[in-house]
């Protein structure tokens, strides 16, 4: 990742609770202004406004050359969403997009959810300002008794580039490798998502009932993680998960020289890392070895490694992942993880 884009997220990322599971992995001290992006404990509603979200998102008619006059013509039924503060164009929709303002539907709904046991965790900015999260958590880490330290987290987000209706859901932070991970394997977790629409509304009671399963989310992971650590997986089902995850093609060329890196990563991660290796042997250190692996070694494109991993947070992906290595577990092993006892 360049320069420029650690930059960015040193500036326009607020990450809290840092003396309950330490700095972010993409901190840099020397990337730091005056005022630090970190805070030791939580992070306050007004600071999320004055750092992040003082600007409007504004809506501007759009117009083309007008090739007989020389003139400018405005497209009809259409319009452009840019920054208040910089004029940067986030975003181009029909006249029925309907922009939902960073401090109305995110902070202003966050804010009326916090009780004495939430706090704002996390809040940023992405894709210059067309992306952005608010993510609450409860106020301490919660360790299982297999060693996994995380925190239960809601995540609130929308986007003014098309790209994120607005969206709350819950995901849980792995604190010994700050991985999001899926918060909930054994059924889909429970999100609330709210189209741009010209008619859309800020429906709280559904946000709050997103809210609500936060306190739930501790239980079901911990139990996820009770039942992957239980799980044995031998030297010979690990090397069948590689053969279905990463397979090697026969031929030679550029995409064997990948699945072997793919392949190599797993196995340094599986056998040496202590964010996989004390783990190792079971299904729970599959799920951590994919899950860091994509997180913080498989090679990005088009994107910085940040801005990828904060988006798969919001928009569901890191779910998708976590699911799809349950399966290839489940296949290797002959046998689902989350059977209900007898």
């Amino acid at each position: 990742m360049s320069k420029e884009s650690l930059q960015w997220f040193n500036d326009n990322t607020l990450i809290g609770f840092t003396e309950k599971r330490g700095t972010a992995w993409h901190y840099r001290a020397s990337l730091q202004g005056a005022e630090p992006n970190h805070y030791p404990g939580p992070i306050s509603v007004a600071d999320v406004e004055r750092r992040l979200f003082a600007w409007e998102a504004l809506s501007r008619p759009i117009y083309v050359e007008d090739p007989v006059s020389g003139g400018l013509a405005e497209i009809p039924d259409r319009q452009a969403i840019l920054r208040s503060d910089n004029g940067h164009v986030m975003g181009i929709f029909s006249e029925g997009y309907e922009p939902h303002p960073y401090r109305e539907w995110l902070l202003g709904t966050i804010a009326r959810l916090l009780d004495d046991d939430l706090s704002i965790g996390s809040a940023g900015l992405l894709r210059s300002g067309a992306v952005a999260w608010v993510s609450v958590e409860v106020l301490e880490n919660i360790r299982t008794p297999e060693g996994v330290e995380f925190r239960p987290n809601l995540f609130g987000a929308t986007s003014f580039d098309g790209s994120l209706a607005t969206t709350f859901k819950r995901a849980v932070t792995n604190i010994v490798c700050d991985n999001t991970m899926a918060a909930g394997l054994a059924e889909r977790g429970q999100q609330v998502k709210i189209k741009h629409s010209r008619h859309s509304k800020l429906r709280l009671a559904e946000a709050r009932d997103a809210l609500n399963i936060v306190y739930e989310v501790a239980d079901t992971f911990a139990d996820q993680v009770k039942r992957l650590c239980e799980t044995t997986v031998s030297p010979a089902q690990w090397s069948r998960f590689l053969d279905e995850y990463a397979p090697i093609p026969a031929e030679f060329g550029r995409s064997r020289t990948l699945a072997e890196h793919k392949r190599d990563s797993l196995i340094k991660l599986w056998r040496y890392d202590n964010r996989v290796a004390p783990w190792s042997g079971t299904g729970w250190g599959v799920l951590q070895a994919v899950n860091t692996y994509v997180q913080h070694e498989q090679i990005v494109r088009g994107a910085g490694r940040v801005e990828r991993n904060y988006l798969r947070a919001v928009t569901g992906g890191v779910d998708q992942l976590d699911r799809e290595t349950l399966q290839t577990l489940e296949k290797v092993i002959d046998r689902p993880v989350f059977a209900r006892a007898a």
